[in-house]
């Protein structure tokens, strides 16, 4: 009886933990949908009430939609970001195919050498990188950012594909090249199919990073015409007042993307976790 008991204790005490933690995750998130909707002197008398129809505004919303680029600002983001994901994807799924399958002189050190691209954060090459786009004249264009990010993603990329393409039966695949399809519609058609929780968990922990990015935005692409979300919600903080009502219902437009690439991947992104968790 104790056994069964010890069980249950665990269990409850493990999910208690989660939820807990759950909480704490969901809680700034929370705040700031709950206050986006609600007038300014409301935010500041009690911000964890829910809006009444006293304090219910849509002001900032107006304010974001109507007075500002935001959607253009939106749309920049948009465009980096799927652009960086479909380039991460590709290439970094190539490379981890190569690197998985084919057996070479430098195999290791060259897998050793994109791991280093892990640990080494990219903000260190910041003034080399802005050197090279003010060269290339890309200073100011959507094409550095996508670069950039794409470089920054393909080291976990490789790691976490990688990974997971060494774990297809060798047989499947020496089946396919006895029934001759080639190379390109084994990697395709048979290899990519079968690692789609792999490819959920890269979209997931690239994308966050990109689409929450400050920094590059700021030295890279400053610009009207090519800021993104993160980089346009900073016209509404000033130095001296801050419209709190435009920064909170910029701030949750912005998160929606990541809300719905989240409960479309949910599935997949923990069989990926789990997989990888088990091996």
């Amino acid at each position: 009886m104790s056994k069964p008991i010890g069980r249950f204790g665990a269990a409850a005490f493990t999910h208690l933990i989660l939820a807990g933690y759950t909480l704490l995750a969901l809680f700034p998130l929370g705040l700031i949908l709950i206050n986006a909707f609600k007038r300014r002197d409301a935010i500041f008398d009690d911000p964890l009430a829910l809006p009444t129809g006293e304090t219910f505004s849509l002001i900032g919303f107006h304010k974001v939609l109507d007075k500002s680029p935001f959607l253009h600002f939106f749309g920049n983001s948009l465009t980096v970001t799927l652009a960086s994901l479909a380039l991460i994807l590709l290439f970094g799924a190539m490379a981890a195919w190569a690197l998985a399958e084919y057996r070479f002189r430098g195999n290791r050190w060259l897998a050793l050498y994109l791991a280093f691209g892990i640990m080494v954060p990219i903000r260190l090459g910041t003034v080399s990188i802005l050197e090279l786009a003010v060269k290339l004249d890309l200073v100011n264009t959507l094409t550095i950012l996508v670069l950039v990010y794409v470089a920054q993603g393909l080291p976990l990329a490789i790691l976490i594909l990688g990974e997971f393409i060494r774990q297809i039966p060798q047989e499947l695949k020496d089946a396919a090249r006895c029934d001759g399809a080639g190379e390109f519609r084994i990697f395709f058609q048979i290899v990519l199919p079968l690692i789609r929780p792999a490819v959920a968990t890269v979209v997931v922990f690239t994308m966050v990073p990109i689409w929450n990015d400050l920094w590059f935005p700021l030295i890279l692409a400053p610009g009207e015409a090519t800021q993104t979300v993160t980089l346009g919600v900073q016209q509404f903080i000033g130095q001296y007042t801050t419209d709190w009502n435009a920064v909170l219902a910029a701030l949750s437009l912005a998160v929606l993307p990541v809300l719905l690439l989240y409960v479309f991947a949910s599935r997949q992104l923990i069989r990926g976790i789990t997989a990888g968790a088990v091996k």
